[in-house]
């Protein structure tokens, strides 16, 4: 017995094999506790004397033995003639109800009717409307697409076609994904579109040549897009309309297209349809844009297009154009020396320079810098080249927090920011530049 200890103490100085010896003894030792978990206790079914408590198993801890036996217990309620051959962990995805429905692969029905109850659950993002026929020389939803053969679903179509402003999100093949803000084609048949999304296999994803076309409640309606244009929305008309938006044209065949292309080639960034009549201007004191009005007052279709409102005489639909509002772009030094000298003050990463430059467009006077810093003033910001005593600038950023430097300034304008985030905005300006970002690697660093 002694020659047997010695030996086995012997073999256990050699770290390599005892670290992987008992290596192997952890990992068997976690087998059996997991399998013990799984296929020890079972699950409560209708006239069972067994609790369900006493299915978990006494003794057991809550924390990683329930969830690993969960897939054992859940394919010991399957009954034995609907047992889908397969891993254990597909049918713990789906209640008994719904495995009952998965097994009915019976055809185009059955799939059109699993696709409407997908669609159905889709209602608080998107309204479903039809089966459309398609056309690859000529589109019927004719804005962005994309394509996914693996990992393609309905909510990622809407999603993309959502977020890019477009009305109508269809797909197609099980895989396409096609965008739009009109529909240019004919219904089709629902039992036309009849395959299952490859993301997602409880829902339709469209046919050959035929699209299931949703269209999208957008969240943001600011965002949505026609083309360059951005939709803001339906408001009443200023009184004042010939000054609010000065120039006009009238357009016996209205489109929202022709208006928005009308206003951009005028350099105007509003875009408002009228009825037959595009108005053009700029938001202003007369057009202020703040009280929006219902849609379906705007919801008069255009004489070009079926499927676009224009507005009506009384109601304006109105769009933003790329065009850019240069009227509060000019900046200038004051035309006369300022008597008080002025402190922008914060911590670094606070938001001074963001602050300046909505100082500068709101009044139109350059801010000032104690410091110099080329980079900004190659962006624009001319007076930080002037000196801060100069009197030329409305403003002077400062970080300095020196009791003599605070006496250098008649008044401060106070910039305090959440301390984490102004540091963090730091450590990016620091490696990153105003505008820029610290690389990954500097994170890592001391």
């Amino acid at each position: 017995m002694a020659k047997l200890l010695l030996k086995l103490q012997r073999y256990f100085r050699r770290r390599p094999l005892r670290f992987f010896t008992l290596l192997a003894l952890y990992l068997a030792a976690g087998s059996l506790v997991f399998l013990h978990s799984g296929f020890s206790g079972e699950p409560t079914v209708p006239g069972s004397p067994r609790s369900p408590a006493a299915a978990e198993g006494p003794g057991l801890p809550y924390l990683g033995v329930m969830q690993l036996g969960r897939g054992f217990k859940a394919a010991a309620t399957m009954p034995a003639g609907g047992r889908r051959h397969g891993p254990w962990f597909k049918s713990t995805s789906k209640e008994p109800s719904e495995r009952g429905k998965s097994r009915d692969n019976g055809g185009p029905r059955s799939r059109a009717l699993r696709g409407r109850s997908g669609r159905e659950k889709e209602e608080d993002r998107a309204r479903y409307v039809g089966c459309y026929e398609d056309n690859t020389r000529r589109r019927t939803l004719r804005g962005m697409s994309f394509f996914d053969y693996k990992k393609m679903t309905v909510f990622r179509c809407q999603d993309n076609c959502a977020e890019r402003g477009y009305l109508y999100a269809g797909l197609e093949f099980g895989a396409e994904c096609y965008c739009g803000h009109k529909i240019q084609a004919s219904n089709a048949s629902e039992s036309e579109c009849n395959m299952e999304c490859k993301g997602e296999r409880s829902n339709t994803c469209g046919g050959i040549n035929r699209l299931s076309i949703y269209r999208l409640e957008l969240a943001q309606e600011s965002a949505r897009r026609y083309g360059s244009a951005i939709f803001r929305g339906c408001f009443r008309r200023p009184e004042n309309v010939s000054i609010a938006l000065p120039a006009s044209q009238l357009m016996l065949n209205m489109s929202v297209d022709k208006c928005v292309d009308f206003c951009t080639e005028k350099e105007f960034p509003l875009a408002a349809l009228a009825g037959t009549t595009c108005r053009c201007g700029f938001p202003s004191t007369l057009f202020p844009l703040h009280e929006r009005e219902d849609e379906q007052l705007c919801a008069h279709k255009c004489a070009a297009e079926e499927f676009e409102s224009c507005g009506s005489d009384e109601f304006l639909l109105v769009y933003q154009t790329q065009v850019q509002d240069n009227r509060c772009m000019d900046r200038r030094f004051l035309p006369s020396r300022a008597k008080q000298l002025v402190a922008l003050a914060s911590f670094p990463g606070a938001g001074n320079t963001w602050a300046r430059h909505l100082i500068e467009l709101a009044t139109g006077f350059y801010t000032g810098s104690y410091y110099f810093d080329g980079s900004l003033y190659n962006k624009g910001f001319k007076g930080e080249r002037d000196h801060w005593r100069s009197g030329r600038t409305i403003c002077i950023k400062t970080h300095e927090s020196g009791q003599k430097e605070i006496e250098s300034f008649d008044s401060a304008i106070l910039l305090i920011r959440n301390p984490y985030k102004a540091l963090m905005a730091e450590f990016n300006r620091k490696y990153g530049g105003h505008i820029g970002f610290a690389a990954h690697a500097h994170w890592k660093g001391k």
